[in-house]
């Protein structure tokens, strides 16, 4: 059931769920390191974490007690300090942010203000509170910086603070999977002009031609990216595109984010923990340039925004688009890998349970999946309830990523969330799977080197 067809209360009680499941995430992330933690920038690609952690206050007093409440603001001069676009993360440690326990004072009060007005909300009348959008935005909005925030956990240095079990084996008939599916050509609805929750860059629907094409059935996975490795696959311009060539040449990259070699195994570093990379997981921390020179080294390529969306939501037998790979119920643990539920991905070809029509596994959670496609609007985009959110961002410079990942919420999270980021970048939890085109002659392709690469099971360290 969608928001949409709620009465008030069930309505009412959604949204109290969700805010409370994003607040005591946010309150794992921030009450487990002290506040010399909290205050200090563990890297000039983030924010101090209090920043975080006021932040995300700021804009639920901004949005739902000035916006939709009409009340005046609680601290007007802590506004400048809060705005995202005002202060760039590597100048917001030298700003005169709120300490740790007024940071957590600040969320407290304006959170019992927001209860107290969601109890009186009669989701009618302005759009902003139309089927209660305005806190579905702001509860999306704070679990957005959990994921960040978890993103900041990975990159500190320290002894590790979280902990989390490890996701079951992969299932029995995973290592029988084809390597890649068959999504059939033709047209499909992209996008939704019907999902209550649904942020701008996500609407209007529309309708697609997308030909057909072959997907991996699984992310590609760290033992198939160690053969990419293996192979010179970081050494020969080839597999690059120029821009990708000159930013593994200055960046001096040889391997994904947090993976070094010790002797003649490969190791990564995960929250502190350092451990053999576990040729079974989706890769993650590789920024586009990778995914793609893997792409063409493996003789694949990444699938278009499109593609990869048809794959998740098109049920051929029916001829519609689904919310989500297995249909339209919300998600849940045994659908897909989402909400911090464990540290890692879900070993390749997990939630049978979650595959979509085509046969593709875990397009939804895991990792984000780069695509090829730059970030820009559907025809008919309308940028609300503010131009920030995704306007400013469309361009060739940003690159589309989908499908969300194991850090991803599930309020955050559906067949049409769209991610954006810089092709360079790798501290976010970001895999990728390729594709190919169906050849118009029916000639069937040569062998690739590698992809999918589903492995034998690893247990986990201890079990």
């Amino acid at each position: 059931m969608t928001e949409s067809q709620l009465e008030p209360e069930q309505l009412r009680a959604v949204i109290a769920r969700e805010l409370t499941g994003a607040r005591q995430r946010t309150a794992l992330l921030t009450d487990s390191v002290d506040d010399a933690d909290l205050i200090r920038q563990h890297s000039p690609l983030m924010s101090p974490l209090v920043w975080d952690l006021a932040h995300i206050a700021n804009q639920e007093e901004l949005w739902l007690l000035r916006e939709v409440g009409g009340r005046d603001s609680m601290h007007p001069e802590i506004d400048p300090l809060y705005d995202a676009f005002e202060h760039p993360r590597s100048e917001r440690p030298t700003l005169p942010l709120l300490p740790p326990g007024e940071a957590r004072a600040y969320g407290h009060e304006v959170r019992g203000r927001v209860l107290g007005l969601l109890e009186r909300a009669t989701f009618a009348g302005p759009r902003l509170l139309g089927n209660g959008f305005a806190f579905g935005m702001i509860a999306q909005h704070e679990v957005q910086h959990d994921e960040t925030m978890l993103i900041t956990h990975q990159i500190r240095s320290g002894a590790p603070v979280l902990a989390a079990p490890f996701p079951g084996p992969a299932p029995a008939d995973a290592f029988r999977l084809p390597a890649e599916v068959l999504v059939p050509g033709g047209p499909f609805t992209m996008g939704t002009s019907t999902e209550p929750w649904a942020l701008d860059n996500e609407r209007p629907a529309h309708t697609v031609q997308v030909p057909p094409f072959y997907l991996d059935t699984t992310p590609v996975t760290g033992g198939a990216y160690t053969e990419f490795i293996d192979g010179g696959g970081y050494d020969d311009p080839r597999w690059w595109t120029e821009a990708g060539w000159e930013h593994r040449r200055q960046a001096k990259l040889t391997a994904p984010l947090y993976w070094r070699r010790d002797g003649g195994q490969w190791t990564r570093r995960v929250f502190g923990r350092e451990e053999p990379v576990r040729p079974d997981e989706p890769v993650v921390h590789v920024s586009w340039y990778e995914a793609d020179a893997y792409a063409r080294w493996a003789g694949r390529r990444l699938p278009t925004e499109a593609e990869w969306e048809k794959a998740a939501r098109f049920d051929p037998a029916t001829g519609l688009t689904r919310r989500y790979p297995w249909g339209n119920a919300d998600p849940e643990a045994s659908l897909a890998n989402l909400g911090q539920a464990f540290l890692r991905p879900a070993p390749a070809g997990s939630y049978p349970a979650g595959a979509a029509p085509c046969g593709a596994r875990q397009l939804i959670g895991d990792v984000w999946e780069w695509t090829s496609s730059d970030f820009g609007p559907y025809p008919g985009f309308e940028a609300w309830p503010y131009k920030e959110y995704s306007e400013v961002f469309f361009g060739p410079e940003y690159k589309v990523l989908r499908g969300g990942s194991f850090a991803v919420s599930a309020v955050a999270c559906r067949g049409t969330f769209r991610n954006w980021d810089y092709p360079i970048r790798r501290q976010i939890f970001a895999g990728f799977r390729t594709a190919r085109s169906v050849d118009p002659g029916g000639r069937p392709p040569g062998a690739p080197r590698a992809w999918g690469g589903i492995h034998p099971p690893h247990a986990p360290p201890g079990a």
